[in-house]
């Protein structure tokens, strides 16, 4: 059985997902699972395909970034995909682990991936400290600590950490962070 999985960051990609679902049909896939979330987040459609596939089955994923986060993650799943005795395809790069050819150029695919990755992450934080530098970036502005005495008055009243998180929509380690009592300077001389 031809099972695909096509997945997108953001909802604002809609027709990326299409994109994918269009490409997976046209190569006659039986059942699809589709997901609009981060690759960082939990992918439930993701675990729900590998969970069904069985031996003699093809997952099939139209481009690598789809599928994997880095190669840790992509190995892990060409794992349990093989383990089922089931094969992964990639459309955009004619890639079928089912063959030696294909298990090597995955893998090496999946490791540039995860470079380039590693690259624009460096980008980032190097262009966030000149902005810095230059007075540009200030980062988010704390928003728990401007609420300290709303907090307090909450807590005061009997109100738990996790329903004044809700309440006031910030984070419950937020709510701790601005409750618990400044900690004692150390006695000790360096």
């Amino acid at each position: 059985m031809l099972i695909g999985y096509a997945r997108t960051s953001t909802v604002d990609q809609e027709a990326g997902l299409e994109a994918q679902l269009r490409d997976l049909e046209a190569v006659g896939v039986e059942k699809v699972y589709s997901e609009q979330v981060s690759s960082v987040a939990a992918r439930l459609e993701l675990e729900k395909a590998l969970d069904f596939i069985r031996e003699g089955d093809t997952l099939i994923v139209t481009k690598l970034d789809r599928l994997a986060r880095s190669v840790k993650d992509l190995l892990g799943i060409v794992d349990r995909v093989q383990v089922k005795g089931a094969a992964l395809k990639i459309l955009a790069m004619d890639l079928n682990t089912q063959t030696s050819h294909g298990r090597l150029v995955l893998q090496i695919l999946g490791a540039i991936a995860e470079f380039e990755r590693a690259l624009m992450l460096e980008r980032q934080i190097e262009g966030i400290r000149r902005a810095q530098l230059l007075g540009k970036y200030r980062g988010r502005k704390p928003s728990a600590r401007e609420r300290k005495s709303e907090i307090a008055a909450l807590m005061s009243a009997g109100v738990g950490a996790t329903e004044i998180a809700q309440r006031l929509g910030i984070a419950r380690s937020s709510v701790y962070r601005v409750t618990r009592p400044a900690e004692p300077q150390s006695q000790w001389l360096d």
